[in-house]
């Protein structure tokens, strides 16, 4: 629960540090004070965007920094949510801070470590529910409706398996859509895509053979003059008069003649004789070279024709080579293959999909059974509730309509509400008073605090359109809400329910020099008293006001 909550340099606020506690708290305070500047600032704390605008004129940034007490979840979400994004877990003070620059930089950090607004948004949402007046809108929506059956029946678990089926069923419904659409493609065109494998496999295509024809083409082509250039070569080095073999010998002789007489010369024989090797096989290469090219203007024909045929192919195609023709005939093929066997894939895929519709009707059946056990338990709850706050004769219906499966199941849940016992029962949103739904709202969120381990629940004017008995009624009920490990807070124009919290602050606007600010403290038990007062009678606070104000506060 929160602890503690600082602000500095926020819209109109110099600076906060406020101490929070367990149990039922209430703020007050003049319309226009400075109360939503408070939630804007945890709502800050909470992922909501931030603005350059909330940064207080003249400062260069501003900060929001609450503590929290998390020690009652060592073992539950909270600690799975800091284990999984492997941040620090400190029980007693977990400390969310955000910060926002004058020139729009905003930064936030858990256990002073950055982290993102995605992160701390999803946080925010495990240590603190605000219970603002445009929420009182959600009960005409279905979603919100659901939401409230499924947290009431606390069916997390089947719901995740539930939504975990139906994405593959999703998956395979898109894939059996897929497979129709290209099966009906390649069905269109299957004579034209059987020409083309006939054209291809035809032309028995090889890898490498391109090149390798290219080199021939290129080297007949040139036959004569290779021919002559490797004649001369092979004269040069193997001629009987000055030819490069026999002037080697000779040296080698010539160098073993003063082989006895001269040391060096056993070395440079040596390193000559390695040049005569080397050079005496590459004079044979080229001597057998010379034998090895000969002209054949038909092979020379024959290579240019299959070249044209392999050209003809990669143009048509638009590839630049054979082996991405090849590549084009297996495509082709596998197409051929699927339109052959098409019908009996899409069979096979037909089956898995219903299978798949299968497995999430079951566990649809399943949600429905605890969301019929939960819609029961919320007529009787609701009835109980809204009777001692002024609504004798209500009836409140949680009707269940089965629908086709969808993402959160096959149940369209509609809440129907009548005041009277004359009037038929209608959706809640449609024939309720603004009174009459905030109550609603109230009993809501009364029962789903019991099924939802969230410790702080903040209510911004829950109350309005209510006042006298009724107030006080929904005051106790936030009281009840408000027990040792949670905290319930509640923003109030009414004295009723400011004189039932445990702790009352106050927030008020102060004009200086400097400009106007909005301040937040702790009231004492005779500031309540004048406060409530106030409430009660206005600015000019009477003996009757006061007396009224002490009596409230006892009650």
């Amino acid at each position: 629960m929160l602890k503690k909550l600082y602000i500095r340099n926020f819209t109109l606020i110099d600076e906060l540090n406020i101490p929070f506690f367990p149990g039922f708290s209430v703020i007050t305070g003049e319309t226009g004070a400075g109360k939503s500047i408070i939630l804007g600032a945890i709502g800050l704390l909470l992922g909501n965007r931030a603005d350059v605008k909330q940064v207080k004129t003249g400062a260069s940034k501003c900060v929001v920094e609450a503590i929290f007490d998390v020690g009652h979840d060592e073992n539950g979400a909270i600690k799975q949510f800091f284990d999984t994004n492997d941040l620090d877990f400190v029980p007693d003070e977990c400390i969310l801070r955000r910060e926002l620059s004058a020139a729009g930089k905003s930064r936030a950090f858990v256990n002073d470590t950055p982290v993102t607004l995605t992160l701390l948004r999803e946080l925010g949402e495990h240590l603190i529910d605000i219970h603002s007046q445009h929420q009182n809108l959600l009960l005409g929506k279905e979603n919100f409706q659901l939401s409230v059956i499924d947290i009431l029946a606390k069916d997390g678990e089947q719901l995740a398996r539930y939504r975990a089926a139906y994405k593959q069923y999703e998956d395979e419904v898109r894939l059996l859509t897929k497979m129709r659409k290209d099966i009906e493609t390649s069905t269109a065109e299957a004579d034209f895509l059987r020409f083309q494998h006939k054209e291809l496999s035809e032309a028995n295509l090889v890898e490498g053979e391109q090149e390798e024809l290219e080199q021939k083409s290129e080297t007949m082509s040139h036959a004569e003059e290779i021919k002559t250039s490797l004649y001369l070569a092979d004269s040069c080095l193997n001629g009987e008069e000055g030819g490069v073999i026999n002037n080697l010998k000779s040296v080698l002789s010539h160098l073993s003649d003063i082989a006895p007489v001269f040391a060096k010369a056993n070395e440079l024989s040596e390193r000559l004789d390695n040049c005569y090797i080397e050079v005496k096989d590459i004079a044979d290469d080229i001597s057998a070279s010379v034998d090895d090219i000969d002209f054949d203007p038909r092979q020379l024909q024959n290579i240019n024709d299959r070249l044209d045929v392999l050209y003809s192919l990669e143009h048509k195609y638009h590839v630049d080579s054979v082996e991405a023709l090849i590549q084009h005939l297996n495509t082709v093929a596998e197409r051929i293959e699927n339109i052959d066997t098409g019908e009996e894939k899409i069979e096979e895929q037909e089956q898995l999909v219903e299978q798949r519709r299968a497995d999430c009707e079951k566990l649809a059946a399943e949600l429905s059974a605890k969301r019929h056990e939960a819609a029961l338990a919320v007529e009787k709850g609701m009835a109980e509730r809204l009777v001692p706050l002024g609504i004798p004769k209500v009836r409140f219906k949680v009707e269940m309509t089965p629908i086709a499966i969808g993402p959160d199941g096959a149940d369209k849940i509609v809440f129907l509400f009548s005041a009277n016992s004359s009037s038929p029962m209608q959706q809640v949103s449609q024939v309720a008073s603004g009174g009459e739904i905030a109550r609603v709202m109230l009993s809501l969120k009364a029962m789903m605090g019991n099924a939802v381990d969230l410790p702080t629940i903040i209510f911004d004017e829950i109350d309005t359109g209510v006042s006298g008995r009724v107030a006080e009624q929904m005051a106790h009920i936030m009281k009840e809400m408000g027990h040792t490990d949670r905290q319930v807070i509640s923003i109030t124009h009414l004295p009723q329910i400011a004189a039932v919290g445990a702790t009352h602050y106050k927030v008020e606007k102060e004009e200086t020099e400097a400009g106007t600010t909005s301040k937040m403290r702790l009231l004492k038990a005779e500031e309540r008293v004048t406060e409530i007062a106030q409430m009660l009678s206005g600015s000019e606070v009477t003996q009757a006001a006061i007396d009224n104000a002490q009596a409230l506060l006892k009650n």
